[in-house]
Formats: C-alpha cells, structure tokens, sequence
C-alpha cells in the first residue's frame, strides 16, 4: 500500500509548478452507465488516483494557489445511510478528515455553492482537459485570464515510480506469473479459448487482483495475428499455438505480460525457428536498457533483428538495410517494441519532452518489451510452414540507476521451462 505521506508529498510537488492566483479543479471518474440502471464495475481516474489514493467517486480536489502557500480541498460524498443499502459504505467526510493529509474536507454536494469562493480574486485555471469537467462551467472559465492542463505536470510526474509504486506492479507481476503458468499447465485438448482466459482471471481475482489490467487476449492459432483480438471464443486446436496477453491489476497498478505456447504443449520445428527468433530478439533488446537510452534505439535493434532473422528463414528476401528503410517487416512486426506501464497498463507519462525530443530512459522507469512476429495463414509469400503462426513476448522492465531489471524473469519463456511446465 502507499501510504498518505507520499500521496501528500505528489501534491506538494505537483503545487509548486502551478502559478500564483491559480485555483486548480480535479475530479474523479465518474460512474459509467453499462446498461439502463446498471453500471459497470468502478474504476477511478488514474491522475486523480495518484494524487489522493482515494477510490470513490462524487469526488474532487482542489488546489488554491496563493503567493507563497497553497491550500488543498477534497469534496467526497457524504454518508447516506439509504445510499450506502444499495451501493455500499461511503468513507464519508469525517473519515476523511481523519484519513487525507489535505488542509480541509468537505461534502460535495456543497461544491456548487463552494465553487465562486474557491475561485475569488484568482487569475488562472487549471484541469484536466483530457479528462471531464461537468462542474466547471463555460460561464465560470471566462473569469480566468488563462486556462492549463494540470495533466500535463500530473503525466510527467508518473513517469518515475516511487519504491512503493515499484513494490505493487511487482505483486501484480507475481499473481500474473501463477495465472500464466496454470494456463501452461492447464490440459487444452477439447477446451475452447474462453474456457482458459476463465482460468487466467479465476487466477487473478483468488489472488487478490479484482481486475484485469486490460482485455486479456486469448489467441489460438491464425486468431494471434490479429493484435487486438479479444473475441476468445474459438476452440484451442491441435498442432496450434496460443498467444496469451494477460496481465492483472492490483491496487491500480497493471502488469502487462504475453507468452505463447504450444496448445499440446511442444513446439514444432517451424513454431520454434520463430519463436526462438522472437526471445532472441527480446533478450538482445532487454540487455541495452540502461538510463540514457532511448526507446527508438530499442526500436531500431528490434527491427534489425527480426529482419535479420526473417531474411534467413526465407520469409522475407532482400538486403537488411534496403528492407529496414522500406519498411518490408512491418508487415510481419507492425507494432512498438513497448511502452510505460504503471497505473494505467499504457501508462500516461509522456514520449517526448517540452521541446518535442525524445524522453531518453532514467531510473525508476517503468516499460514493456514486447518484440513479435505475425504471419496470417493467407499469406503465401512466406514458407508454408509459417503461415497461420503469430508470436509476442513481453515482459515488464524496470530502469535501474546503471542497467535495469526484469521485473517478470521469473515467468517462463524458453521453450525448455514452457514445454517442462505444461507436461507436469
């Protein structure tokens, strides 16, 4: 758990980049209509979340910026006991009081009437464009000389992840790991692709992880080379291999981990020359992470491994560096070779700087590495051994302050410890 002293020194740090006579206004999610009367299942607004850990919503925080002070406000819903019968306890406001390190507390029902005293006699606005703001009103904006994204300062500030952050991404990792290797071990013949994403989220919710990070991707078969596939629904074939891309949410922090395994759990001759090619690559990328780099170098060798590897396994046919400036393999390998990960599985923080240059990576980064290959069974350009075959490995990185660590290692992915696991 983070305790509330960080949450309070986030927004010390985030209060000394707003301006003088500035009031600024972040809300939480609201709940979403999933169909008629009934919602689906909350989730709060990650920004919001970083800077209170509070998980209600009907909830705001405001920062009032004076010369050389600010003042912070927390509006939460307060305690209503025929509320609470159908949708549970609220913390209410004297909770709250006792529980937020903010200067005061109080109902939001009262933000309305709240609303003219917290902007008096100030200049500049801040909140968060990307997200909603239903209680700021186009009248009351036209009071300020100028407006901000406060998500701005919020994003960059995610980028590096405190010990605490750091410690519940690597419990999210570790229940991923179990809910990988049952699917694994888990006998396939005469299951469909649904039967086993069951089990990966039984896996994770008996462990503590109530949601998934993102739509878990089940994909026997040609179904892996479609990137987003999420239908899960077609039976898990002989002679076939499954890309898995599954990983939990624990505490609002995502892992994000993708293997892909033989459903009779060995590999053939062709499913290894290029899945071997894919860790390779994996491996390789993952030992150039260091603070200092940058992830467009981590891209560019990605590239000219698998290139390099598709010239000799025929798929692709050509001079390397003729095929890496045509882009030929971003057929076979379309996507990025990661992205940051935290409290949103593609995490906020931004790529590049104020200037528009590439952020290079620095200690406490968190980001995946996830090289593929994609071959669609129509394909028949490529030897027909290939086709229909679509591999992705991915695990989660953290930068260190002169190299970096897999914070995933310990779930398999050679084929040795993956075909050892699934025949136990």
């Amino acid at each position: 758990m983070i305790k509330e002293a960080e949450y309070k020194k986030r927004r010390a740090k985030l209060a000394k980049k707003l301006l003088n006579d500035s009031v600024t206004f972040l809300f939480s999610a609201e709940s979403k209509v999933r169909s008629n009367d009934t919602n689906y299942p909350y989730r709060q607004d990650s920004n919001f979340y970083y800077l209170t850990g509070f998980k209600e919503d009907n909830a705001c925080l405001v920062f009032i910026k004076f010369e050389k002070k600010t003042k912070t406000v927390l509006f939460v819903q307060k305690k209503d006991a025929q509320e609470e019968l159908w949708n549970g306890k609220r913390l209410g406001e004297i909770e709250a009081k006792k529980r937020f390190l903010v200067d005061e507390v109080r109902v939001s029902s009262s933000f309305k009437e709240n609303i003219k005293e917290l902007c008096e006699d100030k200049k500049n606005l801040y909140y968060d464009f990307s997200g909603e703001t239903p209680k700021i009103n186009k009248s009351l904006k036209r009071n300020f000389i100028a407006h901000f994204d406060v998500s701005v300062f919020i994003k960059k500030m995610r980028l590096i992840k405190s010990k605490a952050e750091i410690k519940l991404i690597k419990k999210a990792i570790k229940i991923t790991k179990k809910a990988h290797h049952d699917a694994m071990k888990f006998k396939k013949i005469g299951s469909g692709e649904n039967e086993l994403l069951a089990k990966i989220e039984y896996i994770f919710k008996k462990n503590g992880a109530y949601s998934d990070a993102y739509t878990s991707i089940v994909a026997c078969g040609d179904s892996a080379n479609t990137l987003h596939y999420i239908s899960n629904d077609k039976d898990l074939k002989k002679g076939e291999l499954i890309l898995i891309d599954a990983g939990c949410e624990y505490n609002y922090y995502a892992s994000d981990i993708t293997r892909t395994i033989p459903v009779e759990g060995k590999f053939t001759k062709a499913q290894r020359e290029l899945y071997e090619l894919v860790l390779s690559t994996q491996e390789q990328v993952i030992k150039m992470i260091k603070p200092k780099i940058l992830r467009s170098e981590l891209q560019k060798k990605a590239e000219i491994l698998l290139v390099d590897g598709m010239i000799k396994l025929g798929i692709i046919r050509g001079k390397r560096d003729k095929l890496v400036k045509n882009l030929v393999h971003k057929k076979y390998y379309p996507h990025g070779i990661g992205h940051w990960m935290g409290l949103d599985v593609h995490d906020e923080a931004p790529y590049l700087d104020a200037n528009k240059k590439e952020i290079a990576l620095k200690k406490g980064m968190v980001l995946t590495i996830e090289p593929g290959i994609y071959i669609s069974k129509d394909d028949k350009s490529v030897p027909k051994r290939f086709r229909g075959i679509g591999i992705r490995i991915e695990d989660d990185i953290l930068v260190t302050k002169n190299s970096h660590k897999n914070l995933s290692y310990k779930i398999a992915k050679t084929i040795k410890e993956i075909e050892k696991i699934s025949f136990k």
